[in-house]
This record gives C-alpha cells, sequence and structure tokens, in this order.
C-alpha cells in the first residue's frame, strides 16, 4: 500500500513540475467530453422542444382539408375544388375500420367577439364534444363543451387563454357572455395557454358547439351546399395504422366527390405522426453525426495524452534507469507510467463532464424560442463518454508505461 501511495505522489510531482504541458493535454480531452456532451443535448434540446410543440396539438392527429381535384381522369391543368361536408365525416366513422376516432370544424377567422369591457379577434371553432379527445385542449376553469349542448346547439363557448386575457382583463370570465356578431354566447369555460414563447394561434381561439356555428355561422364561399365543413381531425387505431386509415379516408372522400383516391395531389392534408418520425429519424443523424465529432475530437485528445507520455518517458529516461538499478521492478515502473496516463485522461474528461452538465444547466432557465428547449444531459452519451474515457485512459498509459518499463538501466543511465 505505501509503494502505492509513493507512485501516486510521484505521479502528482510529476505532473506539477510540467504544468503547462499537463494543462494542455488535459484540456485537449475536456474539450472533446464537453463539446460530446453539448452538442447532443442541444440535439436533444431540439427534439424535446418540436415533440412539445406536436404535443401541443394532440396525439396522433391527422388533418384533412378542402381540395383541388382533376375536372377529368389523368388531367393535370384543369382543377376543380371541392368542399368537405359533414357527410364525408360520418362515413368515415362508419365505413374505416382503421381510424378510431374523427371530428368535424369550422372555422371562420371573420367573427368579431365583444365583451362588456373589450372586443377581439381570433378564430372561432365550431366542434362536436369529441373534439378534445382528439386534439390537446386542457381546461383551466369551467367545462369544455358537451354532447347536449352540440344536439341543443346552445349558444356556449369556451376560450382561449389569449381571448380570456383580452376580453376579460383581471376579471372572471366563466358564466359571462360575449356577442359573436352580435348573437350572444356564455363563456362555459377557459382554456389553459397552450405552446410557449410568442405562439399566441392556439390561444387565439374559441370554440362552440358544431351545430350552433353551423345553424349561425356557416364556412363562406363555399357554392350552394348546406353542410359544408372546414376540416377533419381523425386519429387511427393504432400508431402503426396511419398510413391504412389515411388510404381509407382517401377513398370515401374520392368516391363522395367523384375523382380518383390514387392521386395524392387531389388531398390537402397533415399526417403529424409521418412528420413526428421525419423529423425523429433527422434527429437520429445529427446525434449520430454531432457524437461522432465530439468522439473523434476525444480521441484526439486521447492521441495527444500517449504523445505526451512518451515525451515524458524520454525526458526521464536517466530517472528509469537510476530506479532500475536500485531495485525498482518493470512492474513498478510501468504501474507509475500508466497511473500518470489513466489519471491525466479520466481527471480531464471529469473536467469535461462537469464542465458540460455545468453550462446545460445554466441554460436550463433560458427561453431558446419556439420549437427550442435548453440542452439536456443525455445518460446514454454520458455513459459513452466515461467508457471512451477509460478505453482512452488505458491506451495513453498502458503504451507509454511498456515503453519505460522494457528500457534497460545501463542504456538508460547512459543516456544523456
Amino acid at each position: 500500500m505505501h509503494l502505492i501511495f509513493d507512485i501516486v505522489g510521484q505521479t502528482f510531482r510529476a505532473l506539477w513540475a510540467h504544468k503547462l504541458r499537463s494543462f494542455l493535454t488535459m484540456f485537449g480531452i475536456a474539450w472533446g467530453v464537453g463539446s460530446l456532451l453539448l452538442l447532443v443535448g442541444l440535439g436533444e434540446g431540439f427534439r424535446a422542444g418540436n415533440r412539445k410543440q406536436f404535443d401541443s396539438l394532440g396525439e396522433n392527429v391527422m388533418f384533412i382539408w378542402s381540395g383541388r381535384a382533376p375536372v377529368m381522369q389523368g388531367s393535370f391543368t384543369a382543377l376543380r375544388q371541392y368542399y368537405l361536408t359533414y357527410r364525408d365525416y360520418e362515413d368515415i366513422l362508419r365505413e374505416c375500420p382503421s381510424v378510431a376516432t374523427a371530428a368535424p370544424a369550422i372555422s371562420r377567422g371573420d367573427i368579431r367577439a365583444v365583451s362588456d369591457f373589450y372586443q377581439a379577434s381570433g378564430q372561432i371553432v365550431g366542434i362536436p364534444a369529441v373534439f378534445n379527445h382528439i386534439r390537446y385542449l386542457p381546461i383551466n376553469q369551467g367545462r369544455w363543451i358537451n354532447d347536449m349542448d352540440d344536439a341543443q346547439k346552445r349558444t356556449v363557448i369556451v376560450i382561449g387563454d389569449e381571448v380570456r386575457r383580452t376580453l376579460f382583463p383581471g376579471r372572471p370570465a366563466v358564466g359571462a357572455t360575449i356577442l359573436l356578431n352580435g348573437i350572444r354566447f356564455t363563456v362555459i369555460g377557459t382554456l389553459q395557454k397552450v405552446g410557449h414563447g410568442d405562439n399566441m394561434n392556439l390561444n387565439l381561439r374559441s370554440f362552440v358547439p358544431f351545430h350552433a356555428m353551423q345553424n349561425y355561422f356557416r364556412p363562406l364561399n363555399t357554392g350552394i351546399a348546406t353542410d359544408v365543413i372546414s376540416f377533419i381531425n381523425y386519429q387511427p387505431r393504432s400508431r402503426a395504422l396511419h398510413e391504412t386509415a389515411q388510404q381509407e379516408v382517401h377513398k370515401i372522400i374520392a368516391r363522395n366527390h367523384g375523382f380518383d383516391a390514387n392521386n395524392p395531389d387531389s388531398f390537402d392534408e397533415w399526417d403529424t405522426i409521418k412528420t413526428v418520425d421525419q423529423i425523429g429519424k433527422i434527429f437520429d443523424a445529427m446525434n449520430m453525426f454531432l457524437g461522432s465529432v465530439g468522439l473523434v475530437t476525444l480521441a484526439l485528445g486521447a492521441i495527444g495524452i500517449i504523445n505526451i507520455m512518451l515525451v515524458a518517458v524520454a525526458d526521464r529516461t536517466r530517472e528509469i534507469g537510476l530506479r532500475k538499478a536500485v531495485g525498482a521492478t518493470n512492474a513498478s515502473i510501468m504501474f507509475q507510467f500508466f497511473v500518470e496516463g489513466a489519471f491525466l485522461t479520466l481527471l480531464s474528461g471529469g473536467i469535461g463532464i462537469g464542465g458540460a452538465a455545468g453550462l446545460m444547466a445554466l441554460l436550463s432557465g433560458v427561453d431558446l424560442g419556439q420549437g427550442f428547449d435548453p440542452p439536456k444531459l443525455v445518460a446514454s452519451t454520458a455513459a459513452l463518454a466515461v467508457i471512451s474515457l477509460g478505453v482512452a485512459g488505458v491506451a495513453a498509459g498502458l503504451y507509454p508505461a511498456r515503453r519505460a518499463a522494457r528500457l534497460e538501466p545501463v542504456e538508460a543511465l547512459r543516456k544523456e
């Protein structure tokens, strides 16, 4: 045990004797580990921010709007406008086995909302009660629209957070009334703020029962049809069935409006599941690239330590010869230089991990903007860094140590 402490003491003295060299060597390893963790952490924060944006829409949400289809089969120049209808929604519910639930919506952005205090602009959306099972619409106060509200065409409304702040500043909103283009609606609920930063679109929306919206505020400029809707939201029965559900919906819409379901340009839609999967693949590739950059930097730092330790062996050749002449074994010589290389590697790696973790902690309270979350220390990346450090430490200490232990005492003592 005394021998081990003696060797550790000699290691510290040797490193302290060459402070600048030791510092520069450690900086390379610390920079490699820190950059690896920070780059991957930034990527993970970006991934988390985008995930939150999609979560603010709802889970596994799919959209389809009215679109334009060819006037004749195979034509790509002459297109005709078609409008989704309530019948389309009913057929989707009845005939699409891969669709778990669906909801029609009528959306208008030209309706003026007036309270006893102020007036506001924003979207008014008519929806059935099931809409909040598809979309993420957390209630703050009051209640959500129910089936009786819709069936009886009640003039009730649930208002978004920004609408509440504008129409009822510092005053209770639930139970109050507002005028929508002169028609009185009773506020039955308010929504929590959705999203973060300056993205207020979702918070400027208010919701009324679908049939009340259809009765008072039909979609504009849609021809003579009386059951036109703005869009349909639906969810597949499982995430894996989203493409099957989409094809089933395509067939219903194409059949009802007289065009070929195999023409993808005829559909105006958004599959959030597909978008999330594509973004996930981009982030995975980005993490692999950033991780590779960090590992290369770490490897270069380890090579630097090996080089410095070889220089140390050359500088201390006479010391090694003298120690071996007075009885030091190859194992003790090898152990001393191994400890120096491993110590340099692990200490500098620990500094890099601590520095990256500290910087990410400082950024945790900073708003990086819409779609960005603060960087996060990824446990798997930290484990990879520790394992890589262990391998680098063994390599950086073992090879120079073997060179030192194999020196012959007589030749070492002759070295000038």
